[in-house]
């Protein structure tokens, strides 16, 4: 696929994959560009490393969420409870309609604890633990999951902020429970397929990735609501 003198001016490129794109003589003013970033030359310079650096001087905390061991998923977790509970005090002292608006599309802050209650189950409490059915109501999968029927997904639910919590403090209870009886072995090891249709899928995963999918969902989820609680409590908004 080529573009050739096209005017891109102002388009939004969503979940895509551009891997070894190439771009050449272009007018880039004001872009914003997020995602996993690794070999990206501008101007002949690799600005990965710069931009890595710049991330891990910013939020100290993250070089933590690239554990190898046991223990390293410890203080992983250890530290996420600990921003967490920080946005959560911040988002308290809102106007609770504040937690319900979408900032440019993306998912409002209770949508977001909702996303990581669906995390939670689809990765520890079904493929670690074996419930084939764990969700709960409000939990809330990604937008461009295939619709299974046996997991909700109700976009239309305005549960409270104390009802989000609840939840939360009950998921983030067992993920706590699992990683505090993680040894080095059972991470290296892979879990028992549960063989009930749900997500994700009924086949065996490795423990690592289980447990790193949700340190990296908690992670990005927490950046992702900082940045929009800011833009709601701005003067502009």
């Amino acid at each position: 696929m080529e573009f050739v003198g096209e005017d891109l001016t102002g388009a939004r490129f969503l979940n895509v994959d551009l891997t070894r794109v190439v771009i050449r003589g272009a007018l880039l003013t004001n872009a914003d560009i997020s995602g996993d970033i690794e070999g990206l030359r501008v101007n002949g310079v690799d600005v990965a490393p710069l931009v890595e650096a710049e991330l891990n001087r910013r939020y100290p905390d993250r070089v933590k969420m690239r554990p190898s061991d046991a223990d390293g998923f410890r203080e992983a977790w250890e530290a996420l409870e600990r921003l967490w509970q920080q946005t959560v005090e911040r988002a308290q002292g809102m106007a609770p309609e504040l937690l319900h608006e979408r900032v440019d599309g993306e998912w409002s802050f209770i949508e977001t604890l909702r996303h990581l209650v669906f995390a939670t189950d689809a990765w520890v409490r079904r493929a670690m633990l074996g419930d084939p059915a764990p969700w709960d109501p409000l939990g809330l999968p990604h937008d461009d999951m295939s619709d299974e029927p046996s997991v909700p997904r109700d976009r239309t639910a305005r549960p409270s902020l104390d009802e989000v919590l609840a939840l939360r403090a009950d998921r983030m209870a067992t993920v706590r429970r699992v990683i505090a009886d993680l040894t080095d072995e059972t991470l290296a090891g892979m879990t028992e397929p549960v063989l009930e249709p749900g997500y994700p899928e009924s086949q065996s995963f490795p423990v690592r990735r289980c447990l790193g999918a949700i340190v990296n969902e908690e992670w990005e989820h927490r950046l992702f609501a900082e940045r929009d609680l800011d833009l709601l409590q701005s003067p502009a908004s």
